[in-house]
């Protein structure tokens, strides 16, 4: 029996998926260096942690502002409550780690702690269902004329 779903297209096109590919990267390398300063001490690995979450803020940054725009600016009616679920993602996974990195700038032991880990963990999560949000397709049903 013939399929007649239309498959769409996921939500990002190459520029979108290089920008987006830097957070699932940096986040949680930020959350592995969290764990292996509450593992050994050693200060140089929340140095480290804090210029990967720099770093993955950054290009969060500008994902974010690309997601809005492609949000406003982009597709048909039916990729809008995608887009709108992966906005808030992007823009959720921003001011987490726009928070990580002011938990992280204390100093020594109160710089990771429970709750750096704990915003270490939300961040790498958010940017795995966002990449997952943006490279998924949806199967819409419906009569082709």
């Amino acid at each position: 029996m013939p399929d007649h779903g239309v498959r769409a297209a996921p939500l990002a096109g190459p520029l979108h998926a290089i920008l987006l590919a830097f957070p699932v990267a940096l986040y949680p390398a930020t959350l592995l260096a969290d764990i292996a300063y509450l593992n050994t001490e050693v200060i140089q690995w929340t140095n480290f942690a804090q210029w990967l979450n720099a770093g993955a803020d950054f290009s969060a940054g500008l994902l974010l502002a690309w997601a809005a725009i492609s949000f406003f600016v982009g597709r048909g009616r039916h990729h809008r409550g995608r887009s709108l679920t992966y906005l808030i993602v992007v823009a959720l996974m921003f001011v987490l780690g726009l928070i990580n990195a002011f938990q992280h700038s204390g100093d020594a032991w109160s710089s990771v702690g429970t709750l750096g880990l704990v915003l270490s963990i939300a961040c790498a999560v958010l940017a795995i269902i966002a990449a997952f949000l943006a490279h998924s397709s949806t199967t819409h049903r419906g009569v082709r004329a």
